[in-house]
């Protein structure tokens, strides 16, 4: 065997176990197609991140004048936001190159594929193909945009994320199909720099995965910025032949033509399943999905599956922890399986979202007698210092045990608070320990004990 174990794909699921596979002993080699870091790293998370803090800067000099400062002249460089924005993406991506080397990784550039059990092939840029062998392979090759029959993407005026965040020029107008946390991402960082957006969502709320008060809460503030919200439509067809696209919109009440110069599809991902082995070795799938255990192992021996293209959330930190516990069970130890009810969610819009566990109607559902508490960012001294008093943390408690059983944020920088809540789920923490943990002031953080307080009665700043 050429290496111990081969892994498919350089995303934060692929490069995570090969990293981790090599602190464990194995000699180990990645496979990657065009730049390591894979979607995330390179045109998902991160990018993403850079615009959205480009965003968030011209917001903070446009109203300078609620903190008492004068700033005037101040533009959009659309150009150099991009610019700046694919830096930080290069930059992360050469990091993880570093992270390959240090961790004596070897990279194969190339197409990967399962040829047969224990052999991989590898089809360079110029066509040449060439075998490796390795006793355990993972299929790490993630997902793309989605699209939809009536929404076909040109690359040019119907888009995916991917076009999304690196257009040649800024819009005048945009209609972001789907509310879930790419499209808000993106209709947030477009109307902040002057769009005309539109968001067209098929269920009845913005993000309609979040908790129901999160989801009415975010549309009101989405509306007050400017974004036109059309709630339990469907887009039947666009039209992009012209000057700028036209789109018809079947709403409940009625047909309603709309017109953008940029259609941005944002209806999910697809996994990337084609072209690489699966039918020819028997690997079992299922809707999309590639069929694996708590551990990740097919029913292949020595084919292991993670991330976007199998079972759970299709999160970047989801397909590492998924890796790490398939490299460390490959690997002789003894790792817990992942809990999908622990996995936080985020969506950076501003104010950001960020959720873990039930949301309050599923844990009803689930037969829960439930204490709910909620602190509003109105009543928080950090926040109101910080002019960033849109929002509110809302906790969830079984009522007899006392059991964490979810939280639902909305506001300034909710995205770091959440680890808090999926920590202390995981250490099984009651609502009174949260309570008694005492939580500096002033911060934001303050908002989760206060929740928490809420649901019990005992409150102090409400």
């Amino acid at each position: 065997m050429d290496y111990d174990l081969i892994v498919i794909g350089s995303g934060p699921g692929g490069y995570v176990a090969a990293i981790r596979a090599s602190q464990l002993g194995l000699k180990t080699a990645i496979v990657e197609k065009e730049s390591l870091g894979g979607i995330c790293l390179n045109w998902g998370c991160i990018p993403t991140k850079a615009l959205l803090k480009s965003a968030q800067v011209f917001e903070y000099i446009n109203h300078a004048a609620d903190y008492g400062l004068k700033v005037s002249g101040g533009e959009v460089d659309f150009e150099s936001v991009i610019k700046r924005s694919r830096g930080v993406a290069d930059g992360m991506s050469k990091g993880v190159q570093f992270l390959m080397k240090k961790n004596k990784i070897e990279v194969l550039m190339g197409t990967g594929k399962l040829k047969s059990k224990g052999t991989v092939q590898v089809t360079g840029a110029d066509g040449a193909t060439k075998d490796y062998t390795a006793k355990h392979i993972i299929l790490a090759t993630g997902g793309r945009s989605r699209e939809l029959p009536n929404i076909k993407q040109d690359g040019v005026k119907v888009i995916g994320y991917r076009q999304a965040m690196n257009l040649p020029k800024q819009p005048k107008s945009m209609i972001v199909v789907g509310s879930g946390a790419i499209g808000i991402e993106f209709a947030y960082f477009y109307n902040a720099l002057g769009t005309k957006v539109t968001v067209v969502e098929f269920m009845d709320n913005v993000v309609p995965l979040e908790d129901e008060e999160v989801s009415k809460a975010l549309n009101r503030i989405l509306k007050k910025q400017g974004i036109d919200i059309m709630t339990s439509s469907n887009v039947e067809s666009v039209d992009s032949t012209g000057d700028t696209c036209k789109v018809k919109v079947k709403t409940a009440a009625s047909v309603v033509d709309l017109e953008a110069e940029i259609v941005l599809s944002a209806v999910g991902i697809s996994t990337n399943l084609e072209g690489i082995g699966l039918e020819e070795n028997g690997v079992k799938t299922d809707k999309g999905k590639v069929v694996v255990d708590d551990f990740y192992r097919t029913n292949v021996e020595g084919v292991y599956a993670i991330g976007d293209i199998v079972k759970g959330q299709a999160l970047a930190h989801v397909a590492s922890a998924e890796g790490i516990i398939c490299v460390e069970k490959i690997a002789g130890q003894n790792p817990e399986p992942l809990n999908y009810n622990n996995i936080p969610g985020c969506t950076y819009c501003s104010p950001e979202i960020a959720s873990v566990g039930y949301t309050e109607k599923a844990a009803k559902e689930a037969g829960y007698d439930i204490k709910v508490g909620k602190f509003p960012y109105s009543a928080s001294g950090k926040a109101s210092a910080a002019g960033a008093k849109d929002g509110f943390v809302k906790v969830i408690f079984d009522a007899k045990y006392g059991e964490f059983l979810g939280a639902h944020m909305i506001g300034f920088n909710v995205t770091e608070l959440i680890a808090e809540v999926v920590t202390a789920r995981k250490l099984e923490t009651t609502g009174h320990e949260i309570i008694k943990s005492v939580h500096p002031h002033p911060t934001m953080s303050e908002a989760v004990m206060e929740a928490a307080a809420e649901a019990y009665g005992e409150c102090i700043h409400l």
